[in-house]
């Protein structure tokens, strides 16, 4: 503890605060969610965009490019990836989904949607926390943004049509704009990855690889937490009022998506050692499996739904149980590595 900065030392504490602030902010300061909701581009939010691209762009700057063809020839990681983004995933919110709000509909559906938009911004963040393999991230996030696109219109129908007509249950309509899906992936992994890239590139070619992560990376790597806490205040801020004025709604709400994240993590995590990947790719393909594009999923809801819908509402509160969760699965993931895998040289000495 007394090696790491200040600001790493008590990041569980921060992201608490920043939460706290957000709330805050948004309950009590007239105005300010309209304001922030009018600074939009193609219905992607401006400020939100700015911290999360200040948030990913040091991570994906550590990143060696250059070994990421060797990890992209790793079957096992990318079938079981994609296996359990596109398949598990999906799945096993639909089932939380109908469990617990099978009485709310429209939460129901805001569940379904969350869990149909596969993470491509913030696992990248909590993957560096626990050490996970920075390389094996930007493959598997690239890859499943492939996927997002070409698949998250099709699970949509099938997950809120076509599974419920065929198990006797009612029918949600809903329909998704490739458009959005397209433009968040442009915009929360595409200039983040161009940028990281490029700095790689031309800093190793300019100064090399000794000066590049030896010097200029410890002075950007702190903005991966600066641009985390801003974009947490933002988020919240923006749905404060709603969150705070519904508390029974949001605690129905969280309920299922608690246990999605920690099912998720935990039996995507097991499922790696048990297809016999390392400490640092099993954590990748655990974050990967349980994180969530929550700013994809708001926008689809309130672009079909409404912004005052219950489906909106219920992408809000995704964020508001993913951070707290995965920043405790950090913890967890760095416990369980002594333990699940022994001997292995990925696993942190501390």
């Amino acid at each position: 503890m007394r090696e790491m900065s200040f600001t790493d030392r008590w990041l569980a504490l921060w992201i608490l605060l920043a939460m706290a602030v957000g709330l805050l902010l948004g309950r009590f300061v007239p105005g300010l969610n309209a304001a922030l909701e009018s600074v939009k581009i193609g219905g992607i939010s401006v400020p939100i965009a700015i911290g999360l691209l200040v948030m990913m762009y040091p991570v994906l700057a550590k990143v060696r490019y250059d070994e990421t063809r060797r990890i992209g020839a790793d079957r096992r990681l990318l079938v079981t990836s994609l296996a359990l983004n596109w398949i598990v995933g999906p799945a096993l919110m639909f089932s939380l989904a109908w469990l617990f709000l099978a009485d709310l509909p429209e939460y129901r559906t805001g569940l379904i949607i969350v869990g149909l938009a596969r993470c491509i911004a913030m696992v990248f963040v909590w993957n560096d926390l626990a050490c996970g393999d920075r390389e094996a991230a930007a493959v598997l996030v690239a890859l499943n943004s492939v996927f997002q696109v070409l698949a998250f219109g099709a699970l949509g129908w099938f997950y809120l049509q076509v599974l419920p007509s065929w198990l006797g249950l009612p029918t949600a309509s809903a329909e998704f704009s490739i458009g959005t899906i397209v433009i968040s992936v442009l915009v929360f992994l595409g200039i983040p990855l161009v940028a990281g890239f490029l700095t790689r590139l031309i800093g190793e070619r300019v100064k090399g690889r000794t000066w590049y992560e030896g010097r200029f990376l410890p002075e950007v790597g702190p903005w991966a937490l600066y641009g985390l806490l801003f974009t947490i205040v933002l988020l919240f801020a923006l749905q404060g009022e709603a969150i705070t004025t519904s508390p029974l709604d949001v605690a129905r709400i969280a309920l299922p998506l608690l246990l999605y994240f920690t099912l998720m993590f935990l039996g995507s995590l097991f499922l790696a050692r048990g297809v016999g990947l390392n400490y640092a790719k099993s954590t990748t393909v655990a974050f990967t499996a349980a994180g969530n594009n929550f700013e994809l999923a708001i926008a689809v809801a309130i672009g079909t739904f409404g912004v005052t819908s219950g489906q909106a509402l219920a992408g809000v509160v995704g964020p508001l149980i993913e951070v707290p969760v995965l920043v405790a699965l950090v913890y967890v993931s760095l416990w369980l590595g002594k333990r699940l895998f022994p001997n292995d040289a990925t696993v942190p000495a501390r």
